[in-house]
């Protein structure tokens, strides 16, 4: 019984960190469905204002948690504030967050670390 057990709460972690990965193709859907490249760029590497952030290649874990930071706001621990990506954040559900992060970090981005 306890090998049965183990092997089912083995597997469902599996499952569950396959999951908090990210969809890609998912991500993709739902980066066009949100319109994220009217600012980003088509290929998030090309904002259409220099102010917006490049975000192709960026980790896939600070992209979820910048998303995050924007839905808590300025108002809420560790948040930010922009109204434009408070608003658009704000649509987004967990999973959807998940998926865009790992889709705009799948991308080949132009961003240089110097050593």
């Amino acid at each position: 019984m306890k090998k049965h057990s183990l092997l089912i709460l083995l597997l469902s972690g599996i499952s569950f960190s396959a999951f908090a990965g990210g969809n890609i193709e998912a991500g993709k859907l739902a980066s066009e469905k949100f319109n994220c490249a009217s600012c980003h760029g088509a290929n998030y590497s090309t904002p259409i204002d220099p102010a917006y952030p490049k975000l192709a290649g960026q980790h896939k874990d600070y992209l979820a948690q910048a998303l995050k930071a924007y839905q808590r706001g300025s108002d809420g621990a560790y948040g930010r504030g922009n109204a434009i990506m408070g608003a658009q954040a704000k649509a987004l559900s967990n999973t959807d967050i998940q998926n865009i992060s790992a889709y705009i970090s799948s991308l080949p981005g132009t961003l240089v670390l110097k050593k």
